[in-house]
Order: C-alpha cells, then sequence, then structure tokens
C-alpha cells in the first residue's frame, strides 16, 4: 500500500479535475524507483501511463496549433509543437505544479534529487494527462493540458520558449541545403545502471558521421544534449562530411 507522497487533493485542486478512478491518479505518481524498492506491494509504476499521456500530449498540442494559426507552414507548426512539448517546458510546468513533492519515489532516487529531476518531472506530467484521459477522456485531457500548458505555448508564440536543440540542428541542415536535409538519426549508444536510474548515452549521426553525443536520466535528454554538441561545432562536423 502506497504510504508516501502529498495531499492528492491538493493536486486535483490545482489541476481542477477530480479523478473518477483515483487510483489511476496514484499510479500516474509512482516512480519505477518505488515499485524497484517496494517490489513486494505489487504496485505500477507510471510508465505506461507516460507512454499514453506523450501522445495524447503530441495530439492536443497538434490540433490547438493547427487551429489557431491557418497561415502557418508545417514546418513551423511543427517547431512550435516541439517547443511545447519537449522536457526542459514539461518539467517547468511540473515544477509550477510542485509535481514532484506528491511522487512516490524510491528512497535512492530522492536523495540523488530525483524529486528535482527534470525527466522525472516531464514524465510525470505526461503520465498525469494519460490518467485523465483514460479517467475522463480526451476532452478533459484536452482542457486540463491547455490550462496548464497556456504559458509555454504564450512564450512560444513569441519566440520565447526553452531552447529545443534537436529542432535548431535539423534547421541549420535544412537552410544550408536550400531543400530537404538529409535525415538526422539519433541512436542510443549505451545504458547503464539498474531500472530506476539508468543513465543513457545518445548520438546525432547525419551523413554516416557521428556530429555529437549525450548523456541523460532520459533518452530525451540524452538526445537534446548530442543535438547540442553537434550544434555547438556545426561548421566544422559539416566541413568534415563533405571533405
Amino acid at each position: 500500500m502506497l504510504h508516501e507522497g502529498g495531499d492528492l487533493a491538493e493536486l486535483q485542486e490545482q489541476l481542477q479535475y477530480r479523478w473518477q478512478n483515483p487510483a489511476l491518479l496514484r499510479e500516474a505518481l509512482v516512480h519505477s524507483s518505488y515499485t524497484y524498492e517496494n517490489k513486494e506491494q505489487g504496485v505500477l509504476n507510471n510508465e505506461r501511463l507516460e507512454f499514453l499521456g506523450d501522445a495524447v500530449l503530441e495530439l492536443v498540442v497538434s490540433d490547438h496549433f493547427y487551429r489557431s494559426f491557418p497561415d502557418k507552414s508545417e514546418g513551423e507548426l511543427t517547431k512550435m509543437r516541439a517547443l511545447t512539448v519537449c522536457e526542459p517546458s514539461l518539467a517547468a510546468v511540473a515544477r509550477q505544479l510542485q509535481l514532484g513533492r506528491y511522487m512516490w519515489m524510491g528512497r535512492g532516487e530522492e536523495r540523488s534529487g530525483g524529486r528535482n529531476r527534470p525527466s522525472i518531472l516531464a514524465d510525470a506530467f505526461e503520465a498525469l494527462l494519460g490518467s485523465i484521459y483514460l479517467d475522463g477522456g480526451l476532452e478533459e485531457a484536452r482542457r486540463v493540458a491547455l490550462r496548464q500548458l497556456a504559458g509555454v505555448i504564450e512564450e512560444v508564440k513569441k519566440g520565447q520558449a526553452v531552447r529545443d536543440y534537436k529542432t535548431d540542428l535539423q534547421e541549420k541542415l535544412q537552410r544550408r541545403e536550400r531543400k530537404a536535409a538529409d535525415p538526422i538519426q539519433y541512436i542510443i549508444l549505451d545504458e547503464s545502471g539498474p531500472d530506476h536510474d539508468k543513465v543513457f548515452t545518445a548520438a546525432v549521426v547525419y551523413r554516416g558521421k557521428r556530429m555529437g553525443w549525450g548523456r541523460g536520466k532520459s533518452k530525451k535528454e540524452a538526445e537534446q544534449q548530442a543535438a547540442r554538441m553537434a550544434l555547438e561545432k556545426y561548421w566544422r562536423v559539416i566541413n568534415d562530411t563533405e571533405g
């Protein structure tokens, strides 16, 4: 039986949504480190809900920008969506909700700063949306998502959003090629550590050459760091690919 976490009534009030099935809310807030350290409880963690919530969020944000900006191109809409749903943006929203204090988390993860770790917070926010979708349907998930992301969406509209290195790298390549650039590939080179505390290493590859690599507590974070390294040494690497 779960016995940690903050007052879930407060969280529901902040979200302006009350779960019909409270078990779905609790599941959304259980980090894998908790289930790892408390196997005897048989508690589900939030990874499956995070998978579902990621898809719900992509649909909701895509639909919002599509309807709000009828004159923007597919490329512009794609960039706006990427900036809205990227890990730094979702983690910022989760911090405003103080989501970390409501989570059930293993003691080891908590001691290492897990309640403020961007990847954990972003995943938990997606898991919450997944649980709302299952509990109340798509329209409720849409309402909550757009309300919580309103500040981020406004920043995206003004061009003041958190930087998305993967999108920046793609755009630089496209501008230089003056046509559709060759596809950029992100490859997970390694993952180490136990299931509840993994570290991922990713590489970004263009035209068969490795442009950069990065590490993170999630695949998304590792890929962003790889793209960041590629941008920092952009021109030298591109010239090497043509040498």
